[in-house]
């Protein structure tokens, strides 16, 4: 046989997964179709969050956080409706990763050198229900080094895995087919791609230069999910989503088969992490009822704006804001998009993040040159630019005035009725929010806060949250529901676990650590299958 086991994508599930085996003395094929400048795939593009339950870092700022309260958050999410079937080893790999995020996680990614940032995000504060989708209270671990730093290490581990002769790695080598022998997983086979030294990220060509066949006594596949191939997405658009829209931008690398002022692969979008405080409104000027605010349900917006009366025919909404909101408020997601964390410069980070004044630098870059942002002194100069970037005038700025003016009249007390500066003055109690992440209340149409700002958003494709169903060794299933001999899944070709360990919500940052989890629990079970 080429190899002890054949490993099909260097993401970071299929590296992962790959250092498992190597650590054991197996020898792995790693294959990939793209070129060596992507080892890591779409995990190195992230912001590097990961999902920790009563951390340290937790701790340190007051937030009181416990395996019962995630577990609770994560079922409330998840929404697991069909526990007899598509769910059953989903829920298992739900409650097996929060057990590990509240346990094992943070001291196993310390041993591989990962750390984090001494403050916590909370990313995505859910539907406002006890019980329902969200994050009861900060949890989102910014690495040190972002998406970058955690592939990192286990880049090294692989280049010296072949130092020592234990891998190999097969670069623009596309797998086309499983070699299934016997009911057991024998090998692959596929097409060897024409040699193409794109940078990373970059879409490379899909030409052919021969064909290619390797056997093993496992494979592990890890091949990552659908967001960049969008009649894929909206092929398998549910409908209780309404009708998936005719335009969309790309969260993801081209080979994960918005518009971006500096883009890296076709398409290329990306997605802003919002404080609380921008006002939202749909493409015909309606401010958004709650929960969907900034940063609370992302997926209970998106069918808003998907099934609301009269939204089906366009793809986009708006954030209305002011430049004391996006200078504290506006975080966005992408290793690229964040420098000074990448780049593990502790000074830069306190200078530009929590001691400077105005925008971080990416954020200012798409202030100035953005085509989806617009700026101006007052509410009708900018309705009249935000018209501008759409086919028809479907604003009007007497009706934005009514909307801005009723929610600026909350401000007057500590307390108000309006469920969004509820929410803003709660974030502030929390020190990390108060500190760097969410503005002092203020009104939209203060001149002092301005210039006011308008930003066009457009649906995002991003994370697959199904996929090849899994039992807790990382084991594909069959039909039937039992094992396929010899094959693996992990990451997000495999639902980041069991299929689906999502359900219908993701809590933020739970792609990464999926990715880990899956891919280490794959690795280890192809080495004991092979020993």
């Amino acid at each position: 046989m080429d190899a002890d086991v054949i490993v099909v994508g260097a993401g970071l599930a299929g590296l992962v997964a790959a250092h498992e085996l190597t650590s054991r003395g197996r020898r792995v094929a790693l294959v990939d179709q793209e070129n060596a400048a992507n080892l890591g795939g779409q995990a190195f593009w992230s912001f590097g969050g990961l999902f920790l339950v009563d951390s340290p870092e937790q701790r340190r700022l007051g937030v009181k956080d416990s395996f019962d309260l995630a577990w609770n958050d994560w079922q409330g999410s998840a929404g697991f409706d069909r526990t007899e079937d598509e769910d059953s080893w989903a829920v298992r790999w739900a409650r097996a990763y929060v057990e590990w995020a509240a346990g094992e996680k943070r001291s196993w990614l310390a041993g591989h050198g990962i750390t984090f940032l001494p403050t916590v995000g909370w990313a995505e504060r859910g539907d406002l229900r006890a019980g329902g989708h969200g994050n009861s209270v900060p949890r989102f671990h910014i690495a040190w080094g972002t998406g970058t730093g955690v592939v990192e290490p286990f880049v090294r581990y692989a280049k010296q895995a072949v130092r020592d002769g234990l891998l190999t790695v097969h670069h623009r080598h596309r797998v086309d087919h499983l070699i299934v022998e016997g009911g057991t997983a024998r090998g692959v086979r596929g097409t060897v791609l024409v040699p193409d030294d794109s940078p990373r990220g970059v879409a490379s060509s899909r030409d052919a230069a021969g064909a290619f066949e390797l056997t093993a006594q496992a494979v592990v596949v890890t091949s990552g999910g659908i967001g960049a191939d969008h009649d894929i997405v909206r092929r398998h658009w549910p409908e209780r989503l309404g009708t998936p829209p005719a335009e969309m931008v790309t969260g993801v690398p081209a080979y994960v088969d918005g518009r971006n002022w500096d883009p890296i692969w076709p398409g290329h979008g990306i997605r802003i992490l919002p404080g609380p405080s921008s006002m939202w409104f749909d493409a015909l000027g309606r401010r958004l009822p709650e929960p969907y605010l900034p940063g609370y349900d992302t997926l209970g917006t998106l069918r808003h704006l998907r099934t609301a009366e009269g939204l089906a025919e366009h793809d986009h909404s708006w954030f209305v804001l002011t430049r004391k909101i996006v200078e504290k408020e506006f975080a966005l997601s992408g290793s690229e998009q964040n420098p000074d964390i990448t780049a593990k410069d502790r000074a830069g980070f306190l200078r530009e993040r929590v001691l400077g004044r105005g925008a971080p630098g990416p954020v200012d870059a798409f202030l100035r040159n953005g085509a989806d942002f617009v700026t101006a002194p007052d509410l009708e100069q900018l309705v009249d630019k935000m018209n501008r970037l759409t086919d028809e005038p479907l604003l009007d700025a007497a009706a934005l005035r009514r909307q801005i003016e009723a929610r600026d009249l909350q401000l007057a007390n500590p307390y108000a009725k309006d469920a969004q500066v509820q929410g803003i003055r709660n974030a502030r109690r929390y020190i990390g929010d108060r500190l760097g992440r969410v503005a002092a209340p203020h009104r939209i149409l203060d001149p002092a806060a301005g210039p006011l700002i308008g930003v066009k958003l457009h649906i995002l494709t991003r994370k697959t949250l199904g996929g090849i169903q899994t039992d807790l060794d990382s084991r594909a299933l069959g039909a039937d529901g039992t094992p396929v001999e010899g094959l693996y899944a992990a990451g997000e070709v495999a639902g980041f676990g069991g299929g689906g360990v999502h359900g219908y919500n993701a809590l933020e940052g739970t792609f990464l650590g999926g990715c880990l989890f899956s891919g280490r629990a794959a690795g280890r079970a192809a080495a004991r299958q092979t020993a």
